[in-house]
């Protein structure tokens, strides 16, 4: 039988995803992460905050439609948009009018889905790190 997950497991799914290090780190965690029915991605992003925010949206989009993680829909497009918004808003006091680096972890199961965005804030020589986190609830039947 298959466990019932939270929307707080997905959260940390997500969260994991987007503490991942390196490509092979992601590609392992997302195949462990399948054999548990959860469906994850994980997108990289750099820039200049403000500039850079409309292709991390399409970026995260177009990576879960990919993986399946949401629909080639508007439903599907929705979702993951409206859950990035909310973990962006998280960050963005400490991002705006910086260079930014980091990862988006996008998961889900059913009708959850989680965003994580983890990132980090460029100031000198010093970096400030972030993690916003949001869920958004999906129908099941629209995949």
């Amino acid at each position: 039988m298959e466990r019932e997950w939270q929307s707080s497991d997905i959260g940390r799914a997500a969260l994991r995803m987007a503490l991942t290090e390196t490509r092979t780190e992601e590609n392992e965690l997302r195949l462990r992460l399948a054999e548990k029915q959860i469906h994850a991605v994980a997108v990289n992003f750099g820039g200049r905050f403000l500039e850079i925010l409309p292709k991390i949206y399409e970026s995260a989009i177009v990576a879960a439609q990919r993986q399946g993680v949401v629909s080639d829909t508007h439903v599907g497009d929705g979702s993951v948009l409206g859950a990035l918004e909310s973990a962006v808003e998280q960050v963005k006091l400490k991002a705006l009018g910086m260079n930014v680096g980091g990862k988006i972890g996008i998961a889900r199961w059913h009708e959850h889905l989680c965003v994580a965005v983890y990132v980090g804030v460029g100031v000198l020589h010093f970096n400030e790190v972030a993690v916003g986190i949001a869920h958004r609830a999906l129908r099941d039947d629209l995949t």
